[in-house]
């Protein structure tokens, strides 16, 4: 080998090593390997562990994995406890008029003279009044009676426990003539937001926005969130309707919010079409979603690697077989990416079972041979082909 070759044979080697570095940071990606992924992933469901960058879990996506990955209505209504699924006990409040018919055994007693004798009933009815901002009331001869928080039953013992020294015998019966109290209130996309009364035999959350005239928004686009206290419960309204258990009792003081939010996911990487996508139906399966993206590139895509990218409620994922614990959970849930692998045979059933939720981030990862054919095509441009590298060797080693 002549001085010559020797030379030629360096420059070579020197232009392929730069090609190769400028190669790794030119070539153009849509976004992460999967690889890079699942190796960076701080749990996963085959219990591969690793605490790179930021926290996050990876679940390979079966059929049996199915039923514990959590849909928009993960929140529960139910979760207000086993109080709701009896009727409240109602009691008087402020506002409510309300009327006492006071009975004595006999006449000649407190309320009835003893000139009135034998007639159908000894009672007396008392003119209608209104519960005071104070919460009492005022009875004739027991004075100014605590109404407010009180039941009816007790209200009605309290009374007759005053006139005990007085009437013969006498026994009280209260009636409402016009309830105000309790309220709930309803607000946002209703055709009636305002203040509810609670009925005695009690209000469900339909019942509610029954009263309220109803939604005024799509059905699939519709959430309820209620408010009791300082806890509080968001789920869609499809759920509530189609699931009894949601349909809980209303307590007094209550705020049921009705909201509007358009739902969206978003889809990225190797698909006939890249963005954001709005749900136009109440459930949206990957099956669809990746129907509205234009499915999978052929040639580039790599179907082993479809990943849905979404925040993951912590008892779902431990469900699942996923150690948590040294994962930082979000306010939302928990980092979370499932990999779907298409190139299994009954990876169309199990799309059409995986529920795209609102927010999910769906990424298709590139084919190893599409960066590969990058790497060649890239070669060639660089270089302006084959007869061109070899000139431009010879050109240097002369």
């Amino acid at each position: 080998m002549n001085i010559r070759q020797v030379r030629k044979l360096h420059v070579t080697g020197v232009l392929v090593s730069s090609l190769v570095l400028v190669s790794c940071t030119a070539m153009p990606r849509n976004g992460p390997s999967a690889a890079d992924v699942i190796s960076a992933a701080s749990a996963r469901a085959k219990n591969d562990e690793a605490t790179l960058g930021y926290e996050y879990a990876i679940v390979d996506v079966t059929r049996g994995m199915l039923p514990f990955i959590s849909s928009d209505d993960a929140s529960s209504f139910a979760s207000f406890g086993a109080a709701s699924s009896t009727p409240p006990e109602i009691r008087l409040g402020v506002g409510d008029v309300i009327q006492l018919t006071i009975f004595e055994s006999q006449a000649g007693g407190l309320f009835i003279p003893r000139e009135a004798g034998a007639r159908p009933g000894n009672y007396v009815q008392l003119p209608p009044q209104e519960i005071g901002r104070n919460g009492k009331i005022t009875v004739p001869y027991a004075g100014e009676v605590t109404a407010a928080g009180q039941t009816i039953e007790l209200l009605e013992k309290n009374i007759e426990d005053r006139l005990e020294d007085q009437a013969i015998e006498p026994q009280v019966t209260i009636q409402f003539v016009e309830k105000n109290f309790p309220r709930v209130s309803v607000v946002g996309t209703v055709s009636e937001p305002g203040n509810y009364t609670l009925r005695n035999s009690g209000d469900r959350v339909l019942d509610v926005i029954a009263r309220a005239g109803g939604l005024t928004s799509p059905e699939y686009n519709s959430f309820v969130s209620l408010t009791r206290g300082g806890a509080s419960a968001r789920i869609a309204y499809e759920a509530l309707t189609s699931n009894p258990r949601e349909n809980i009792f209303v307590a007094p003081a209550d705020t049921i919010n009705v909201t509007s939010e358009l739902k969206k996911f978003y889809v990225f990487g190797a698909t006939g079409v890249v963005g954001e996508f709005d749900f136009n139906e109440s459930e949206l399966f990957l099956r669809t979603a990746m129907g509205f993206a234009a499915g999978l590139v052929d040639g580039q895509a790599d179907p082993a690697d479809v990943l849905v990218y979404r925040k993951e409620v912590p008892d779902a994922l431990e469900r699942m077989g996923v150690d948590v614990s040294n994962i930082l959970a979000l306010d939302d849930g928990v980092p979370t990416v499932y990999k779907v692998d298409f190139r299994k045979p009954d990876s169309f059933f199990l799309a059409s079972e995986f529920r795209v939720r609102d927010g999910d981030v769906i990424y298709v990862s590139n084919a190893e041979s599409v960066e590969i054919a990058k790497f060649f095509n890239l070669a060639t441009t660089v270089t302006g082909g084959t007869t061109q590298i070899d000139a431009d060797i010879n050109a240097l080693t002369d």
